[in-house]
């Protein structure tokens, strides 16, 4: 096995999940008392999320990048965000790593073509539904990627912020993102929704959803465990 490095804390409740995923799925193909060699380098959410504000990708870029250059001084051969919000500079990091990368946008699109659906409603912080560096390369494989209006764009940004990462979830919240998900449906044929944000699926899941949801989370740590099996 090849050791996994991750970049943690863009949010915590995501770098968990991460990692009991990856622990999981290694020891579904490779035994019950298999544990992968891994290492978490954790930084913090709301430094990413001001500098994505401010769009200021070169500072962004170095930030990750000495968090990947640790995680290679630690052993890691392979190494991975554990958020969707960075990878607005994922080319520019992958450029600088000394390890491979492996790209969450990348498994959420062949995750897309497995699955068959063609409208997907994007969801997530503002960067992630507003800078097209994830909607860009699903249009490319062509898919139809459906942004959230204006202000529904900033309605899901604040509950994020303010709630999901920091492992907040209520019922206000989940009818707010429903009624989203619902004009997106009904008014632009949204078929199935991207939870683009690796907080998301602590609210959204495919029984409280109108339409199917496509959990990036899901798809980029099985590619994750597939990458430590290949060592």
């Amino acid at each position: 096995m090849r050791k996994l490095g991750l970049i943690g804390g863009t949010g915590p409740e995501s770098t968990i999940a991460y990692y009991r995923a990856v622990i999981n799925g290694v020891q579904e193909q490779a035994g019950a008392e298999v544990l992968p060699p891994l290492a978490i380098e954790s930084l913090s959410v709301f430094t990413v999320l001001g500098l994505c504000a401010r769009e200021d990708y070169d500072a962004l870029t170095d930030y990750l990048a000495t968090a990947v250059r640790n995680l290679a001084a630690a052993g890691a051969e392979v190494a991975s965000l554990t958020a969707l919000t960075p990878h607005i500079v994922f080319d520019r990091l992958q450029d600088s790593s000394p390890i491979p990368l492996v790209s969450a946008i990348d498994a959420t699109r062949d995750a897309a073509r497995e699955q068959g659906a063609t409208r997907l409603a994007l969801l997530g912080t503002k960067p992630t539904m507003t800078q097209g560096f994830f909607a860009r390369p699903l249009a490319q494989a062509g898919f139809e990627v459906l942004i959230p209006a204006p202000d529904e764009v900033e309605f899901v940004q604040d509950r994020i912020v303010r709630e999901l990462e920091y492992g907040i979830v209520t019922d206000a919240t989940l009818a707010g993102f429903i009624a989203v998900i619902e004009r997106l449906r009904d008014e632009e044929g949204a078929q199935q929704v991207i939870l683009g944000c690796t907080e998301l699926p602590l609210l959204l899941n495919d029984a409280v959803s109108p339409i199917p949801c496509l959990d990036p989370v899901q798809a980029h740590t099985r590619a994750l465990v597939a990458a430590v099996l290949a060592g």
